[in-house]
């Protein structure tokens, strides 16, 4: 781990597990100071642990980015802590469960919506009034799309309508950000293997009715890729990046 740090600073949602942990890791290690927000305080505290780097470099905060005085509290924070933001990953977001849509309730609909679209709205706005005015201002917003922001599983209808929102609105943070050197890209991710995706390995509903084991990829690709993103230059932008498990059925007929 760089244990001094590059001056630049990062903040990522559901940083406590899965893609959200091993993207604050790996940023750390590149040298970032990073702000761990999450729910739960514990895992966020023990990914900083794992990190083993100065406090100076890291700070925890718990929030619920459904809530709008939360974030802005968060990057209130984030400002006094490190007097900047550079990169803002959008990674927080829920599911609901797999049944019938006509099952779901409407407490479960907007669950999934509050967290994964208007989460990351809220988290956009702030980060967007931070960057505009800081010196050197701009910076950019990585957002979580999800392989759901292109082609649904079945009984999904409330997270693939919410990633297929956030598609919209990395298009228009990208539009409305350029002017203010902020650049905003979405990472679609298919089959990382974390707690989330451990029922893959023994069968997941098809198209076509059929229950069939899918692949999965270490999530380690994922940080890195969110890494390529923010490492580049504000006048380069990835708009759209895809990885994936190769053997996973997105690409295809059925």
């Amino acid at each position: 781990m760089n244990e001094h740090g590059t001056g630049r600073v990062a903040l990522v949602t559901g940083a406590g597990t899965g893609i959200g942990k091993r993207t604050s890791l790996r940023l750390l290690e590149a040298g970032y100071s990073v702000v761990l927000a999450g729910r739960r305080v514990e895992p966020l505290q023990q990914a900083v642990q794992e990190a083993g780097l100065p406090s100076s470099r890291t700070l925890v905060v718990s929030v619920d980015v459904t809530d709008p005085q939360a974030v802005a509290s968060l990057f209130a924070a984030t400002e006094a802590q490190f007097g900047r933001l550079d990169v803002l990953f959008n990674n927080a977001g829920v599911g609901a469960p797999a049944i019938p849509l006509e099952d779901l309730s409407y407490e479960q609909w907007r669950t999934v919506l509050d967290t994964c679209v208007t989460g990351a709205f809220l988290c956009t706005q702030q980060a967007f009034k931070i960057m505009k005015r800081q010196d050197p201002r701009g910076g950019r917003i990585i957002n979580n799309g999800s392989i759901s922001a292109h082609v649904p599983r079945p009984h999904s209808a409330p997270y693939t309508a919410a990633k297929h929102a956030i598609t919209g609105l990395t298009r228009s943070a990208s539009l409305d950000g350029r002017a203010f050197d902020i650049a905003c890209g979405q990472i679609d991710i298919g089959n990382a293997a974390t707690d989330m995706t451990e029922r893959m390995m023994q069968g997941v509903l098809q198209a076509n009715g059929s229950m069939a084991a899918e692949p999965t990829m270490d999530v380690e690709h994922v940080a890195q890729a969110v890494l390529y993103m923010a490492s580049l230059p504000l006048s380069v932008n990835v708009p759209f990046l895809t990885v994936m498990a190769n053997g996973m059925p997105f690409i295809g007929r059925g």
